[in-house]
């Protein structure tokens, strides 16, 4: 199992609904228009989401420059529509994956979306986990905002 003791947590508002914030996660045409960091691509025909508990997901990140690839995925441990979302994310098939928890908070016009990655380190700077995620996140928002 995955050392839960290190991780990271990132915490965004977005003009968005619970629904939206939801949809983005859970949607194959839509994850794959954000569901990787900058300068690397994620073709549609790659992902595939069974969003149920013991369901899994996969996806395949390629590197827009190199072409390398990398195999994505997991499985959902946890789902509250439109709330809460706990899956382990890694290379497929990894039993100690690390976990992630996306928290969705309705704030009446606004949508707090509380991600939290546990079982890896990740600093500012790491060009790794923490670096990834965060300009996923960056792409996520740019996501939302287009509509």
């Amino acid at each position: 199992m995955a050392d839960t003791d290190k991780g990271f947590t990132f915490t965004r508002v977005f003009d968005a609904t619970p629904q939206q914030i939801w949809r983005a996660w859970t949607d194959p045409d839509r994850a794959a228009q954000w569901w990787h960091p900058r300068g690397v691509s994620t073709p549609r025909e790659s992902v595939s989401i069974d969003a149920v508990v013991g369901g899994e997901y996969r996806y395949t990140m390629v590197n827009d420059l190199s072409g390398e690839e990398y195999p994505t995925g997991g499985v959902y441990r946890e789902l509250i529509e439109n709330e809460r979302l706990v899956f382990t994310w890694g290379t497929p098939g990894d039993d100690n994956a690390p976990v992630v928890t996306v928290t969705i908070d309705d704030l009446g016009e606004l949508t707090r979306m509380t991600f939290e990655l546990r079982g890896v380190d990740g600093v500012s700077g790491d060009d790794s986990y923490f670096d990834g995620w965060e300009s996923a996140l960056d792409n996520f928002a740019a996501h939302l905002a287009a509509g």
